[in-house]
């Protein structure tokens, strides 16, 4: 198998593109914090710890060369958050982009809400390729003109110019978390958006800045007995009224708004009991949740915990329907990565098109596959070394002792400062795009 793939067992990854620097010292501003495509896979956004957002558009399939999809360019970049001070608490705000998600597309313009640690962002990309010329009352520098001296009455008309894509602010919702917000998920009312902190989780109209409906408040009267924190939250895909919320025990609540306006009581509750086997100092830590997605058919959930990806039947809450190891061979690095602060890393998760796979990042730019139907997973690795355009990816493995094969790599020698935490999948198509550190890699199968 040469890897795993949209709903194929013989899908070779191919090099496609790599974005960003190639300099080994990296600028803190420039690390990618998230990456979404939008609904139809044209556009592809990345977020970064300086506050901008990238967006890369797909050139139309070049007629000399049908079997090259169009590569991503960049199309638009702004500054969506800059650094902030909340004098009340004394605390500096930073300008990462924590989430990107966009909008169904309803006119010419697309629509992207972002997100840092505090404020969320409606933002609106158009284009403009004509602009008026002939005003009665002002020259054509923008000066204007003395009244008297109109003789005649001339018609604006639009004259084409160089395509311009403007990035505008249409909203700013602020002032709604105490805590750090870690989700933003729109709503398929196309509506309403929910945003989910540590301990809580409002609901926004998209219309309405000033005010937000907290729906999820796991907050304790006493701090101290507070025993979890709320990881990541998303809404159904086709289902307005249902949400789901995990958990830093490794727990998902399925919420039903319809219940109640205030949500504490879960609807559903999705936890896999612990085998006794496996217990240990760590077990806590890495059971926490730091991603949850629903399936494009609504039908199952993923989640990632440190060591695994789960899939859930939403029918089904005493224990997943599928459990893949990300990378087990770390069990016994537990300890060194506990003293590094790795195994607080949050990994993130993805589906492709038609929910037969998923994908979640590693260590040393290692990312994950796993085929649903035929049961088979691939490693796979983002590096410059493998970045001829059309070349194959490789599938890589790991030796976890004894003697090592050509082609494996120790588990000793991984690089833990390399790491994929963000992963996106084309909505339709086959291209997949994997951030590591600075670097934004687009790979797709070999047509």
């Amino acid at each position: 198998m040469a890897g795993a793939g949209g709903g194929g067992n013989d899908v070779q990854w191919c090099f496609s593109q790599v974005k960003g620097a190639i300099d080994d010292d990296v600028a803190e501003a420039d690390i990618i914090s998230t990456v979404e495509f939008n609904h139809s896979g044209e556009l592809l956004a990345t977020g970064d710890k300086g506050g901008r957002v990238v967006i890369f558009q797909q050139e139309l399939e070049s007629k000399s060369q049908p079997q090259c999809r169009g590569e991503y360019n960049v199309y638009s970049t702004f500054q969506s958050h800059e650094p902030e001070f909340d004098y009340l608490k004394s605390l500096e705000i930073e300008e990462k982009i924590n989430k990107i998600r966009w909008l169904p597309q309803k006119n010419a313009a697309q629509f992207l809400l972002s997100t840092n640690d505090k404020t969320i962002k409606l933002w609106k990309i158009s284009e403009r390729d004509k602009r008026p010329e002939g005003y009665n009352l002002k020259e054509e520098d923008g000066r204007y003109r003395d009244p008297t001296t109109v003789t005649k009455l001339r018609v604006p008309v639009f004259q084409p110019m160089d395509l311009m894509v403007e990035a505008s602010p249409r909203r700013v919702f602020a002032n709604a978390h105490t805590y750090h917000i870690n989700s933003i998920s729109v709503n398929s009312d196309c509506e309403t958006y929910l945003s989910a902190d540590d301990l809580r989780i409002n609901l926004w109209n998209l219309e309405i800045t000033d005010r937000s409906f907290n729906i999820v408040d796991i907050k304790p009267a006493n701090m101290e007995e507070l025993t979890e924190v709320i990881t990541a939250a998303e809404f159904h895909p086709n289902q307005c009224n249902t949400f789901v919320y995990s958990s830093s025990k490794g727990t998902i609540r399925l919420c039903d708004m319809r219940a109640s306006a205030l949500c504490d009581q879960h609807s559903k509750l999705f936890e896999e009991p612990e085998d006794p086997s496996n217990r240990s100092f760590f077990s806590e830590i890495i059971s926490s949740i730091s991603d949850v997605k629903f399936s494009h058919s609504g039908r199952y959930m993923m989640t990632r915990d440190y060591l695994t990806v789960k899939i859930w039947d939403l029918n089904m809450e005493s224990r997943p329907v599928e459990t893949y190891q990300v990378h087990e061979y770390l069990r016994s690095k537990l300890c060194s990565l506990y003293e590094n602060d790795c195994i607080f890393d949050k990994f993130e998760c993805c589906w492709n098109g038609n929910d037969s796979v998923v994908m979640t990042g590693s260590y040393n730019n290692f990312f994950r596959m796993f085929d649903r139907g035929y049961r088979q997973d691939v490693t796979l690795e983002a590096s410059r070394e493998s970045s001829k355009p059309r070349s194959v990816l490789k599938p890589r493995k790991v030796c976890t002792g004894g003697k090592r094969k050509k082609d494996e790599i120790s588990v000793d020698s991984l690089d833990f400062n390399k790491k994929i935490l963000h992963t996106a999948w084309h909505p339709q198509d086959n291209i997949i795009a994997v951030a590591t550190t600075n670097n934004l890699y687009i790979f797709q199968d070999r047509l």
